[in-house]
């Protein structure tokens, strides 16, 4: 992995951030409920990078959501119709309290700039023959907030193997702390609406400390009285064996008033040892010297039995010199991989930097998907499959170090047809998602029993609305009676994107104007497999 770190030294200022937080596109023609839903996914990231103090990051998502539920959405024209009142008045209520998380970001991000731009202040800039900022990937990921001025980053294909552990490594500890709270008594929804009021470090912090306090007070006991016996004993370990055996027995412990039945460890007082005594009570008979035989040169085990070598010739001698044998060859050094050398500091932070970008230069992060997805959801698609009926799954997972893992698939609830799958209860299927920690929709699955791996027309505008939820959504497609037999698509930004919210026409096979309206997204994209990442499916259909 030699190479693959790299560093965007420079941080971002609040207005540049800012301005990032603004760069996006807002339809009104897009149902209010998908504008909802993208608001409620941009807090759940923001959540996330400001855990992994990613604050540039967390700010750009919070200043996106204000700027989407307070300029943007009063212009939606389902904005005051009454289905819509109950979600628009609690993303309204939350907007309150992201700004007060925001306060506190911010001043955080304005000392890290300015700190940086005192340093910096006589560093020149490079620029091109014509003047302008040399165009290079660091220009492009300074304007990142993910990644300018963040720790080390690192890149997505060659350290695919590092991403799992560090995948499955942060996942674990997620579901060591939701225990902690559910063992805590504090609800889901307590829960929730706590992180969402910017009280999510400091809360996660002393939950922590509350459960681990007495454990830690016992360790630490513990670690001081066996200093102190050492401390005690340290300088008479040339006992004999029969005092080091009585000193060493417990001292009887008396018994205590009380219930409680934990019994401390005894500290023996180790006992003066007084030499003058142990000469006198036992005269040792002093024999004359006498010159002992040698001992006899060692020999190595492996050595016994076999011929000694011949001797090796000397050098002529010079007058004045003596021969001294050649040292023998030092043994190489075997040098770890600073990445993977750290990783067994727990302190240690990674960033994986942008993989590819859209079309419009905007960039995408890297999604890790598991090899044996596709596979293993074709099992459970069988049965439609065998009748010519598609099948349809949402990819869900969540976001680790500026990486998005695909950690499971949802079988909704659906109908089915040889050409559409559409999804019904959608409440259903997004209470479960909202039930798991930091999960998010990264895109969907679906088959085509019969049919080419493509994306139809009716493919195309389904995929659209995951997309404006977060750019990086996929639509994978599997047509397990061709070849290729599946494909990871998503829609070009621009023209893809544009096209397909503008269009109105009917139909679920209708042609576009734009030839390139969709693209794959497999790498050189912005999807890679990642071997050893796991996953789980999930299927919510009742004859399932």
């Amino acid at each position: 992995m030699a190479g693959s770190s790299f560093q965007v030294e420079r941080p971002m200022s609040i207005s540049d951030i800012t301005k990032r937080a603004e760069d996006y596109v807002f339809s009104d023609t897009i149902p209010l409920k998908y504008w909802l839903r993208t608001g409620e996914t941009l807090l759940r990231e923001a959540q996330i990078y400001e855990r992994e103090q990613n604050d540039q990051q967390a700010y750009m998502l919070l200043m996106r959501y204000t700027d989407l539920m307070v300029d943007k959405l009063p212009k939606h024209p389902a904005y005051k119709q009454l289905e819509t009142r109950a979600g628009v008045k609690a993303a309204i209520k939350t907007v309150r309290e992201v700004v007060v998380t925001m306060e506190v970001l911010k001043p955080r991000i304005d000392a890290r700039y300015n700190t940086y731009m005192e340093k910096n202040k006589h560093r020149s800039v490079a620029v091109d023959n014509d003047g302008s900022r040399v165009s290079t990937w660091a220009n492009f990921a300074a304007s990142d907030p993910a990644v300018a001025g963040n720790t080390t980053t690192l890149d997505a294909e060659e350290n695919s193997q590092l991403a799992v552990m560090i995948a499955h490594k942060e996942i674990r500890r997620r579901d060591a702390a939701r225990r902690s709270v559910r063992q805590a008594g504090v609800s889901a929804k307590e829960e929730q609406q706590r992180r969402t009021a910017g009280l999510w470090d400091d809360w996660d912090a002393g939950l922590s400390r509350d459960g681990a306090s007495s454990s830690r007070d016992d360790d630490e006991m513990r670690r001081n009285m066996e200093a102190s016996r050492r401390r005690m004993d340290g300088s008479h370990n040339t006992l004999p064996d029969a005092v080091r055996r009585r000193q060493g027995e417990p001292r009887p412990v008396p018994a205590r008033n009380g219930t409680s039945e934990y019994h401390y460890p005894s500290i023996t007082r180790s006992q003066p040892v007084r030499y003058e005594d142990s000469l006198e009570s036992h005269p040792r008979a002093i024999s004359p010297s006498r010159s002992l035989p040698p001992k006899p040169p060692k020999e190595r085990f492996d050595e016994i039995n076999e011929p000694e070598p011949p001797p090796r010739p000397l050098p002529k001698e010079r007058l004045g010199e003596v021969y001294e044998p050649e040292p023998p060859p030092r043994p190489g050094k075997e040098t770890l991989d600073p990445i993977e050398a750290s990783m067994s500091d727990p302190k240690a932070t990674f960033t994986f930097r942008p993989s590819a970008y859209l079309e419009n230069g905007n960039p995408l992060r890297t999604i890790f998907l598991p090899p044996t997805l596709r596979t293993e959801f074709l099992k459970h698609a069988e049965s439609n499959t065998r009748r010519n009926l598609e099948t349809c799954g949402m990819l869900c997972g969540t976001v680790i170090s500026n990486a998005i893992f695909i950690q499971q698939v949802v079988i909704p609830e659906q109908e089915n047809t040889s050409d559409t799958c559409e999804m019904i209860n959608e409440s259903a299927f997004f209470d479960y998602v909202d039930s798991q920690e930091n999960a998010m929709v990264l895109g969907w699955i679906h088959t085509h029993p019969t049919q080419t791996c493509f994306m139809s027309s009716r493919d195309l505008h389904t995929h659209c609305a995951y997309q404006i939820m977060i750019p990086e959504s996929i639509a994978i497609v599997c047509a397990p009676s061709r070849s290729p037999s599946w494909g990871v698509f998503r829609l070009t930004d621009p023209p893809g994107m544009q096209c397909v919210r503008a269009c109105t026409k009917p139909g679920i096979f209708h042609p576009h104007e734009e030839a390139n309206i969709y693209t794959d997204a497999l790498r050189p994209g912005h999807v890679f497999e990642a071997k050893g990442l796991e996953f789980t499916i999930v299927d919510l259909r009742p004859d399932s």
